[in-house]
């Protein structure tokens, strides 16, 4: 949106209004936003992303674009980013949370945080998003 500001304030940007033509966020999708909120300014910053690609108007193109980049090339996309990052949060080495934690149980953490950023970038269901940005391009 034009008039987002050029300063990110987490959570200043809910409520939003949404683009002209666009219909207001459904229960569902503000739910789970709401939720997630005052978690972490970080997480406060992921929510106001996902409401404005929500609201704002897009063109065939953008959309196209936005889908690949949530779900849809593999290595370069919003899922592998966020496994990198429960990655990184589940490892001692650049949380230092868990340093404290007993030997094992940071083995444990460790692991399965590696595990899951594995698992999300190899099973992931990204064909989903790729059929419907083939779909947007026209055959």
């Amino acid at each position: 949106m034009g008039d987002y500001p050029w300063l990110h304030v987490p959570g200043e940007a809910a409520p939003m209004q949404a683009g002209v033509g666009v219909p207001p966020l459904d229960e569902e999708l503000e739910g789970a936003l709401d939720d997630l909120a005052g978690i972490h300014a970080g997480v406060d910053m992921f929510r106001d992303g996902i409401r404005l690609l929500a609201v704002d108007l897009h063109d065939a193109d953008k959309t196209q674009t936005i889908l690949t980049a949530i779900a849809g090339s593999g290595g370069v996309d919003l899922l592998d980013t966020l496994g990198l990052l429960v990655q990184r949060l589940t490892n001692p080495a650049s949380n230092p949370a868990l340093r404290d934690l007993d030997p094992e149980t940071v083995k444990q953490i460790q692991q399965r945080g590696e595990q899951y950023a594995y698992e999300t970038a190899l099973y992931a269901p990204r064909e989903h998003t790729n059929d419907i940005a083939g779909l947007i391009s026209g055959p």
